[in-house]
């Protein structure tokens, strides 16, 4: 029987990468986005908790398990916190934080009816350290950190692993969109950026989404059946300076 597997955010980016990596495995991947993707495509707004409720539920309806679910949904925002207005904060936290944790109370229901599961959310390298002019995203990374290993030992009981991927700098929609932002304000050059990005990096180069797919799907495996409660870094070195 295939693996059931839901994962948020799955139509573009390191999602994407996520989906295609759990396909390729045979998981029978339920993709959870406001746009269409590869997989089994369920409409749903992670700001919107009946939205998720109801994708999730039907997810059960269909499928019958949930051995698998990936937080990937996320968006950016570049800004300190005296120019982040509360509404700019309260829109990170409702789509990095918020859709999370509805996603996973909506799953874990399943998960202890069958004794088994296996939670990833993604992070960032922001889960550890602090960026400039960062402030809601790197504190909703600390707050995903935070849901990880809280939930990790609050499901331990029912065989139920929760982990977060610590993901650096990665080559995806959403890093082209923020050096974009950044080249328009500042005046700067584009590949320039790009370059002074890599070489930031001990490995010399950004990741690939692909890379932090195979990560999530090792987590989300039956070989990393003794691992909960853990952050797992994946950014080439840059927080082991």
């Amino acid at each position: 029987m295939a693996q059931v597997a839901i994962v948020t955010g799955g139509a573009k980016g390191i999602g994407l990468a996520i989906v295609n990596e759990l396909l390729e495995q045979e998981y029978q991947v339920y993709n959870l986005d406001i746009q269409p993707g590869p997989g089994q495509f369920i409409e749903c707004d992670m700001t919107d908790k009946a939205s998720v409720d109801s994708a999730i539920a039907q997810v059960v309806k269909e499928a019958g398990r949930i051995d698998t679910l990936i937080c990937n949904a996320g968006v950016h925002f570049s800004a300190n916190i005296e120019n982040t207005s509360m509404a700019q904060l309260e829109r990170i936290l409702s789509i990095n934080v918020y859709g999370a944790i509805t996603a996973i109370q909506a799953c874990l229901p399943t998960m202890k009816a069958q004794q088994h599961g296996s939670i990833v959310l993604m992070g960032s390298d922001q889960c550890h350290i602090a960026k400039p002019n960062s402030f809601a995203y790197n504190l909703s990374k600390h707050a995903l950190a935070s849901v990880g290993k809280t939930t990790a030992i609050d499901y331990a009981e029912y065989n139920i692993r929760a982990n977060v991927i610590c993901a650096g700098t990665t080559d995806t929609p959403l890093y082209q969109a923020a050096i974009d932002n950044y080249c328009e304000r500042t005046g700067a050059d584009k590949e320039q950026v790009h370059q002074e990005e890599a070489e930031l990096q001990p490995l010399g180069r950004i990741a690939k989404p692909e890379e932090i797919a195979d990560l999530a799907a090792f987590l989300a495996s039956d070989k990393a059946s003794f691992i909960t409660g853990s952050l797992y870094d994946i950014d080439g070195g840059y927080t082991a300076r």
